[in-house]
């Protein structure tokens, strides 16, 4: 009887468990801890990237049964079925959150079937690492289908990152996930601002398509159909843009749940991984968000009612759960191009002892806009109290004598727009130029100064030498950009340890835009921003400037890696080039930054850059070379063993280099005076010493083979 009740008690549990597993519980990882003083960590993790579907098998009867949407590998989104590329088969991608100080190893397993990958660790300077920046083709090689990587790097710089996939539209499909290093209270200079700070409190907003962003971006840039996503997802949950009376139940998608204890201040951080045009606002009902930090960088705390994102921008912000226990709205509403299609998204804020349902109100497109003040709002000047935008921040120290402030040794105005050229990827000249198909189906390129960037074949960081002399280009080395498409490896060469400045201009000619620019590698003072109209030129910023009409803080301007441009204006940066490597500066857009908004910048030369790895990946062109006949009258120089013997084309036997190499009665280090001395007439006696020495090297190989 105890035995029978032994083996029911077991059976329970083994089921218990056997069901529990199903759900979608992610291990905490042993680097996700409390931060303190001690000893740094080594945290590993193995990402494994491949194709996946939303809505798939693993979700069972999701969302009818909402337990069935966090089973394990089901990715739920906003219900649409739809392809994907996922890390670990889920998206978000696993949340890296370590202490500042620890090495990140990652171990990223490409399951793309045919296509290349890489990932970017979006915030992090990588100094003294550059390797590991994760962009193809310009710090690495892409990494290839059934191929690992391993990205190996110290988490110098504190804040709230994101790691992203930097190849193709990998990371508008799903590969992306957040990427948190923390301090310790005592080196956090903000802490006594909040009492929590918690792993769960990381909020990831993306917009999201119906369908693989590649298929979109071809039907866009080749049919002239649009570039809108059609949702927003939060943490990788979401709905379709619809009030929630109007959604069916198999519509009827689970949310992103935040949850607080009244009386506590918390603080939460927030992450856009957007892909196009479409910023996102964001407020949560009857709280405001007290700003402390943006890209990672701490900033004098600034209470706003809502805040705009765009993409690869972050803001830390800290809540104070101060109202009667309940639940609250968390609204995003899109903007710009989603202007047309009214995309919005909600989350919850739920406090502890409050009932487990969704706030009453019904929430609409409308209803998702708050009064009050906004950060970082859409095209706006600094200046309008309703508005204050991230160059007004102030750092939180202040530095007037800082060498950031003193006259930069290089300043680069970059401008750019979508220009009128026949690109040939999108237009024929021939068959279908620019302005020879229908309005609606012309494709404007993204460019800097007139140049589309293209990748070089090889990445300048490791492969330099693989690369030709005229592979990195710059507005000296091109012409009649205006007229003709100019596509290159756009590269600007600045000396290690130059203070640079770099006046990005948004032109606004051609569309009405807001492009955020992200710099890798460092983070910059954002120390002037401007609107000027609904669109500018680069000779009017120019005589701004040197008119001393541009106003710049030179004493406490915030700190970013990522930033938008006023439409018809500009912004002002300036960085210290420390830390030597290849950087890109580019549009963070995904369809934009893939067709060529960007530039690279060298800082320092390469005897200035860490050593190249060990074994180190290589890639590039490969053609067979030409078959060429040894000329015996070549100057060989003296180093290396070269076998200068008969002058028989090469690669007419293959069988003829082994005898030769094996022959003891040839010396690969025979002079040149001797080689000089062999006249025409002994060319008999080299073909009749060279069949000798191979019938003997035959006849040896029988004896001993039968020895």
């Amino acid at each position: 009887m105890r035995a029978n009740n032994l083996f029911s008690i077991t059976l329970y549990t083994f089921c218990l468990l056997s069901s529990s597993s199903t759900l979608h519980q992610e291990s905490i990882h042993e680097c996700q801890r409390e931060c303190d003083d001690g000893p740094a960590k080594r945290c590993v993790y193995h990402f494994h990237i491949e194709y996946y579907y939303t809505m798939s098998k693993a979700c069972y009867n999701c969302p009818l049964t909402p337990e069935d949407c966090n089973r394990h590998h089901c990715i739920a989104a906003d219900g649409v079925e739809r392809g994907v590329v996922a890390i670990n088969r889920q998206i978000p991608g696993p949340s890296i959150q370590v202490c500042q100080g620890d090495t990140v190893i990652v171990d990223v397993k490409n399951h793309l079937r045919g296509e290349g990958s890489a990932i970017h660790w979006h915030g992090m300077h990588m100094k003294g690492s550059p390797y590991m920046d994760g962009v193809p083709l310009i710090t690495q090689c892409p990494i290839s289908p059934a191929s690992t990587f391993q990205y190996d790097f110290v988490a110098d710089n504190p804040g709230t990152h994101y790691y992203h996939s930097h190849s193709g539209f990998q990371r508008a499909d799903g590969a992306f996930g957040s990427f948190i290093v923390r301090q310790s209270r005592s080196k956090d200079p903000q802490s006594l601002l909040y009492d929590y700070d918690l792993p769960e409190h990381v909020i990831l907003v993306s917009d999201w398509l119906g369908e693989l962003a590649l298929a979109k971006f071809l039907a866009h840039a080749h049919d002239g159909k649009d570039d809108i996503p059609s949702s927003i997802i939060v943490n990788g949950k979401g709905r379709i843009s619809k009030p929630r009376d109007k959604l069916t139940s198999q519509e009827f998608m689970p949310l992103a749940v935040f949850k607080v204890e009244q009386g506590m201040r918390y603080r939460f951080r927030i992450i856009s991984n957007g892909i196009l045009d479409c910023p996102i606002t964001m407020s949560i009902d009857n709280h405001t968000l007290l700003v402390i930090a943006s890209d990672g960088n701490p900033v004098q705390p600034v209470e706003v009612d809502s805040l705009l994102m765009t993409s690869g921008e972050r803001f830390d912000f800290v809540l104070n759960a101060d109202q009667m226990a309940s639940s609250f709205w968390i609204r995003f509403r899109g903007n710009m191009d989603w202007n047309s299609k009214n995309v919005f998204q909600t989350a919850i804020l739920r406090y502890e002892n409050s009932p487990d349902v969704e706030p009453d109100e019904i929430v609409t497109y409308e209803s998702t806009s708050r009064n009050g003040t906004v950060l970082n709002p859409i095209n706006h000047a600094p200046g309008d109290q309703q508005h204050v935008t991230v160059a007004e921040l102030k750092a939180l120290q202040e530095e007037s004598e800082a060498d950031w402030a003193r006259e930069p040794d290089r300043k680069f105005f970059l401008a750019y727009d979508f220009n009128a050229v026949d690109n040939w990827l999108y237009h024929d000249p021939e068959h279908y130029p620019l302005f020879g198909v229908g309005k609606h189906q012309r494709f404007f390129t993204p460019q800097v100064n007139h140049i589309s960037l293209r990748m070089p074949s090889s990445p300048p960081l490791s492969q330099h030498h693989a690369l030709s002399v005229n592979s990195l280009c710059n507005q000296s080395t091109v012409a009649n950009c205006k007229e003709k498409e100019c596509a290159c490896a756009y590269t600007l060469q600045v000396p290690l340890g130059s203070l640079v400045e770099v006046i990005l201009i948004d032109e606004g000619m051609t569309f009405d835009a807001t492009h955020p620019f992200h710099l890798h590698g460092y983070s910059f003072r954002v120390v002037a921003m401007e609107r000027i109209g609904s669109n500018v030129t680069v000779d009017k910023i120019r005589a701004m400037d040197e008119n001393g009409l541009i106003r710049r803080n030179l004493v406490d301007a915030p700190i970013k890696d990522t930033v938008a441009i006023p439409d018809g204006g500009y912004t002002a940066i300036r960085f210290l080039a420390t830390n030597p490597g290849y950087w890109l500066l580019h549009c963070h857009l995904e369809f934009h930054a893939e067709v060529g908004m960007g530039v690279i910048f060298k800082i320092g030369e390469h005897q200035d850059f860490p050593p190249i790895p060990d074994n180190f990946p290589t890639c590039g062109d490969w053609f067979p070379s030409e078959k060429k006949t040894v000329d015996v009258n070549f100057t060989v120089p003296k180093d290396p063993i070269i076998y200068d013997i008969i002058p028989i084309p090469a690669g007419e036997n293959e069988l003829l280099p082994l005898l030769i190499a094996a022959s003891p009665l040839i010396h690969p280090h025979e002079s040149r005076e001797l080689s000089d001395e062999i006249s025409a007439a002994s060319s008999f006696h080299r073909y009749y010493s060279l069949a000798l020495y191979t019938i003997i090297a035959y006849c040896l190989s029988i004896f001993c083979f039968h020895l």
